[in-house]
């Protein structure tokens, strides 16, 4: 746990997890009413934790927001909630169970008060969920805020969020177990393995289980990047060779994702979430409606009109989506009018600056389609959101399967269109491989070095105080100033933007890769990269995102399984010289039978006569 532990509100230790921070003028009746929501007992529809203001600091300077407060948790309600999220813990006789307060002792790793059962990341998800589920009872708005409308099971930190009190939430750092998480991380380049354990252990298991996949694919294009190499080197002209390694690529596809699913199946169960039941999920913090009564549970929640959501769906969302793939078929028809005229300048005077700018409009149209990539994300979030989706995972379904079709179609229409319209394999290595290197190299500078530089400027000043602090004093930061210097970090996004690159590489290679075999080796550079970059990133740069006890990697394995089917759909059983072939050959045999049936007739009629 964190340094600074002190006696909390009920004469227990207190040992701070996590931060919220409240604007700096949020008005004082607001916040004596929300420590009280989070100060009451879970009986009395609070949360049940402790809370402390942060002292000033050090450093402190008149114009530093005083509103930023500490949440812990006494050893027992954070065993109730462990009970309250459904986690899962090793049992005495190795099987892994559901925890029950009442039976606590029974299970592995329980030694007295229960004292290190569970992880810090754990324990910060039991407050993270505690704050989710405060829900209004018989408030009309919030104290001193008219405007902030409250009903009746409304989520009180989600209208706190969209109203600009609340400003953040975030868990904290502890920072001996990140320093040793570092080194055995990304501080030193090694071929081995990552620690996927140490990973789950202090962010989570979607964490770790990104992290595997990351490695695991990786570790799977090997035999590719292998075979690439001596494959890129023969005749390109011989289209036996495209069907040959594009039905390996079928197979390759094949036995990756299923590998995978055993994989990930196996640290799932090993990190308690495989058996994880999604039945009786809890409502989404944003999920608004009418108050009323969980058949299945018999609490009261919010309920929201399935039909009205299917309208919202159809009338407004799917005309979008419709919408944003005409856009980018439009855009996609500029970049071969441009390609056509690049084309036409280089035929006629071909030179060296000609050849250069052959692979401009690449490059542009790689740059647009990250554009609009990022245009699309933000506006499918918004109409998701609007959608009103009661769970988590039904939201995340939704926006996902927005994302995928536009991302799909923005990425790889062009592409189809050069192999199956225009025919030019040339043309086609060339542009995939000028979209796929641009799209690496925007995803790094955009992931990794743009907010690692903007985290450098933007508190270049404190960071110089403290170290000269440290060095004076030779001594570990104090708990006000870490937590100061941790809520101006950058907020970590979740993997979303990690698995959606994840996946798009993926189908370049899968899709494309027996006309560029090339492919293979660029992506596993890009994913060794990408390995440290995310880890260093994580590290250093972004705040600590709350863990997430995923059991798989969700609905973007289904999304990789459509990769298979799409490889299965496009590639042909038969190679077509060989159709062609077999098609001869029954024409001949046809012919043949229309001779001989044609000689017997006329033997026949001569017999006759």
């Amino acid at each position: 746990m964190l340094q600074g532990g002190s006696e909390g509100n009920h004469g227990c230790t207190f040992n701070p997890l996590v931060v919220v921070e409240l604007a700096s003028n949020t008005k004082e009746e607001a916040i004596v009413w929300l420590l009280s929501k989070i100060r009451t007992r879970q009986q009395n529809g609070g949360a049940g934790l402790l809370i402390e203001q942060l002292g000033p600091g050090v450093l402190a300077h008149e114009k530093e927001n005083r509103n930023v407060y500490l949440v812990g948790a006494s050893r027992e309600r954070l065993l109730f909630g462990a009970e309250d999220v459904g986690l899962f813990k090793e049992y005495n006789d190795g099987s892994m169970r559901c925890f029950g307060f009442t039976n606590k002792q029974n299970f592995k790793d329980f030694k007295g008060d229960g004292d290190g059962f569970l992880s810090m990341a754990e324990c910060q998800y039991i407050i993270k969920h505690a704050l989710e589920t405060l829900r209004a009872k018989d408030e009309m708005h919030v104290p001193g805020y008219s405007q902030a409308k409250l009903y009746p099971g409304k989520s009180i930190i989600r209208r706190l969020l969209s109203n600009g009190i609340l400003i953040q939430i975030f868990p904290l750092h502890e920072k001996e177990e990140l320093k040793r998480l570092s080194f055995s991380w990304y501080k030193r380049f090694k071929f081995s393995f990552q620690p996927l354990d140490e990973i789950r252990h202090y962010y989570g298991e979607g964490q770790a289980l990104y992290f595997g996949f990351l490695e695991y694919f990786t570790i799977a294009l090997l035999p590719m990047a292998l075979i690439g190499v001596p494959y890129y080197l023969f005749d390109w002209e011989d289209y036996d060779k495209y069907v040959v390694f594009a039905i390996f690529n079928v197979v390759w596809c094949t036995l990756v994702l299923e590998l995978w699913k055993r994989c990930s199946a196996s640290l799932a169960y090993r990190w308690g979430t495989l058996s994880k039941k999604k039945a009786f999920e809890e409502p989404r913090p944003g999920f608004h409606g009418t108050l009323g009564l969980n058949l299945v549970t018999g609490r009261e929640e919010p309920l929201y009109p399935n039909a009205k959501r299917q309208l919202r769906i159809c009338l407004v969302s799917l005309p979008f989506v419709l919408l944003s793939l005409y856009l980018s078929l439009y855009i996609m028809m500029i970049y071969f009018q441009m390609e056509g005229w690049v084309l036409s300048v280089h035929d006629a005077e071909p030179t060296f600056w000609t050849g250069v700018l052959s692979f401009i409009p690449s490059v542009i149209y790689a740059v647009v389609i990250e554009i609009m990539n990022l245009i699309y994300r933000y506006a499918a979030e918004f109409l998701t959101e609007w959608e009103n989706h009661r769970l988590e995972s039904s939201y995340q379904n939704h926006l996902v399967l927005k994302i995928l079709v536009f991302n799909f179609f923005n990425c790889f229409a062009s592409l189809f269109y050069i192999a199956f319209v225009v025919q030019d394999m040339v043309l086609l290595r060339q542009s995939l491989a000028t979209l796929l290197i641009t799209s690496q190299i925007l995803n790094q500078l955009m992931e990794a070095f743009l907010p690692y530089w903007l985290q450098r400027r933007r508190n270049k000043k404190m960071i110089h105080k403290v170290q000269m602090k440290k060095i004076s004093e030779d001594k570990e930061l104090p708990l006000e100033e870490q937590v100061k210097l941790e809520a101006s970090m950058s907020t970590y996004l979740g993997t979303f933007d990690d698995y959606l690159e994840l996946f798009l590489l993926f189908g370049y290679v899968s899709l494309f890769s027996c006309v560029y075999p090339l492919a293979a080796i660029l992506v596993v550079f890009n994913n060794i990269t990408e390995i440290y970059s995310d880890a260093f990133k994580m590290c250093r740069v972004f705040k600590r995102p709350f863990a997430d006890p995923a059991a798989n990697i969700g609905v973007w394995q289904h999304g990789l399984l459509a990769f298979k089917f799409i490889l299965t759909f496009i590639i042909p059983d038969v190679p077509k010289d060989i159709q062609n072939k077999l098609a001869h050959m029954e024409f001949e045999s046809l012919e043949a039978l229309k001779k001989k049936k044609m000689q017997e007739a006329l033997e026949h009629s001569k017999s006759f006569q």
